[in-house]
């Protein structure tokens, strides 16, 4: 027993740092290497083989595709669409949602396999690491957590040199950019997002514009899930959030910059692609205009904003965050109908919607146009009252008027 190697998950990306996490751990500290790639969406059959091939000439004794692509829809991705979740109103929290769900799954195989530890490949300086390590901290305590790159303040010529020198050619240094590709969309770091001054090129952008001119899109919401798109129903999920994408990828929908907090306490900024979660929040909170209560949409937006916090922050696990999940799916349960987008090149407008729930529909009246709901004499009585509390006022301070 005294010699049996110990057994190790890395969290298994087919980049750099993981690379050289697997081969340095196989080769220096003679670990059993088990390499779990934990899909949420963003790896093609393709990259999946390449991933496996390039894990087992790494050393890896085992590698394992996890796919938890379904478990990321039904315990997160509906909540940011019922919640219309965009950190500081732009960002889709990507990344930030997937890592806590790829680090779910990684702890929990660690544990099926009887690991002695998980490793992964963040650097010291961002906010994956918070993620990683919190959510192996609480779902495999036993477990040491490894950081190579973090720990030993590896560079990428470092990681490059030390995989070349063991054989192992994969070029990693002519990438000017590091892209994180999820169902939720791409992130992209590197290169011109390192200058707060520069805006990415075309070039940057993993799909391209391919289509010119206009055309109408339409998202059919059942108790706020995306249930069709343009006219055909989806029982999964996934496939109508990919379906979304390609139509709203081929306009360039979805290109942004984020700037914000990063939980280490600086600033972080980083370039995306996101077009299927813009449209279908974008879709999503346009229907909620006409079918929620002024108070239900307040209030939800306040609890939402709290959600992507905290998802961004490594907070899933907070037992708040069921209960947030329950006010926001019980919102939703008036939120059904069609909306209809107008897309063109790099933007999008709102067109209109058809809904059973649609409370702009009424026999109270017609903004703008004629009452019904009530007499011009109750009219002027309600807004005399509810002037009182300025009247009370401005009649001491009329100085201020």
């Amino acid at each position: 027993m005294e010699n049996e190697k110990k057994k190790v998950v890395v969290a298994f990306s087919g980049g750099l740092d993981t690379s050289f996490t697997v081969m340095y751990l196989v080769k220096e500290k003679g670990y059993e290497v088990y390499a779990a790639c934990a899909n949420t969406g963003g790896f093609s059959e393709e990259q999946l083989r390449a991933n496996e091939e390039n894990a087992r000439k790494l050393g890896a004794k085992e590698y394992v595709t996890i796919d938890v692509t379904g478990e990321y829809y039904e315990r997160s991705l509906r909540y940011m669409v019922y919640g219309n979740v965009l950190r500081n109103g732009t960002y889709p929290v990507s990344v930030s949602s997937e890592r806590i769900f790829q680090g779910m799954a990684i702890a929990r195989y660690a544990k099926e396999i009887g690991a002695d530890a998980i490793a992964h490949g963040s650097t010291g300086a961002g906010n994956d690491q918070v993620r990683f390590d919190m959510t192996f901290l609480v779902m495999a305590p036993e477990m040491e957590i490894i950081t190579l790159t973090r720990d030993m303040t590896l560079t990428r010529r470092d990681e490059i040199d030390y995989l070349n020198g063991h054989g192992f050619k994969a070029d990693f240094a002519k990438l000017k950019y590091s892209y994180n590709v999820g169902i939720w969309g791409t992130s992209i770091c590197g290169g011109e997002i390192l200058d707060s001054a520069q805006g990415l090129p075309e070039s940057a952008y993993l799909k391209k514009v391919t289509k010119n001119g206009s055309e109408q899109l339409r998202i059919e919401f059942k108790k706020g899930e995306i249930h069709a798109v343009n006219g055909k129903t989806y029982e999964d999920k996934i496939k109508a959030i990919q379906a979304v994408e390609e139509i709203g990828a081929a306009y360039g929908i979805g290109r942004d910059m984020h700037v914000g907090d990063t939980i280490v306490g600086i600033k972080g900024r980083v370039g995306f692609e996101a077009a299927a979660p813009v449209l279908i929040i974008g879709a999503h909170r346009f229907l909620e205009k006409y079918t929620l209560s002024k108070w239900q949409q307040y209030w939800k937006d306040q609890v939402a904003n709290w959600y992507g916090m905290f998802l961004h922050e490594s907070q899933y696990l907070e037992p708040v965050m069921r209960d947030i999940e329950a006010m926001l799916r019980e919102s939703q349960r008036n939120v059904n109908g069609t909306v209809t987008l107008e897309l063109r090149p790099q933007s999008f407008s709102t067109v209109g919607v058809e809904s059973e729930d649609d409370l702009v529909k009424t026999k109270f009246g017609e903004y703008g146009e004629t009452q019904k709901g009530w007499t011009a004499d109750e009219a002027k009585g309600f807004i005399k009252v509810t002037s009182t509390p300025l009247r009370v006022y401005y009649s001491n301070h009329r100085d201020e008027l």
